[in-house]
């Protein structure tokens, strides 16, 4: 159903795709979306036990489009490096294929707040306080993957 990945030469385990989906802030969601336009937007996300997790709105156009079509790509970079002695970045980016539901169940729901938090926020109090302020107006995604792939590449 998924392609192989081309340059298969530059592409990274599943375990190099998962440390940089844990430990990346962000990365660019991409959407089907009005009149056959795609739509692509930078998103914190979360990784956890093989799922993404993001919060936002409960309107807008992102859910919409989500509504319209489940089906989702996110892309996440990491900050890349250079090698001695060498002017071209190497980049290790993952794009991850699945589809997008809604967490609905209130426990879950401040449980990946929770987490999300945590991992933006350094003072625990600061999250809770935001939790209970906004937990009635967040919504959660969740994209289930379905097909991941990474690869490491050299700007030069």
């Amino acid at each position: 159903m998924f392609r192989k990945m081309r340059r298969f030469k530059q592409q990274i385990s599943d375990e190099k795709c998962v440390e940089i989906l844990t430990n990346e802030p962000r990365g660019v969601l991409a959407l089907y979306g009005e009149n056959g336009y795609p739509y692509a937007l930078p998103l914190d996300h979360l990784y956890d036990d093989g799922k993404l997790y993001f919060h936002c709105a409960a309107e807008g156009h992102k859910i919409d489009a989500i509504k319209a079509n489940p089906h989702a790509s996110y892309c996440v970079m990491d900050e890349g490096f250079r090698k001695e002695n060498e002017w071209a970045l190497n980049i290790n980016s993952v794009i991850v294929f699945g589809k997008i539901s809604f967490v609905t169940d209130t426990d879950e729901k401040v449980r990946i707040l929770r987490l999300l938090g945590n991992k933006y926020n350094p003072n625990p109090q600061d999250v809770e306080r935001e939790i209970e302020k906004f937990l009635q107006r967040v919504c959660i995604l969740e994209l289930s993957i379905d097909h991941m792939t990474g690869k490491l590449v050299n700007e030069s």
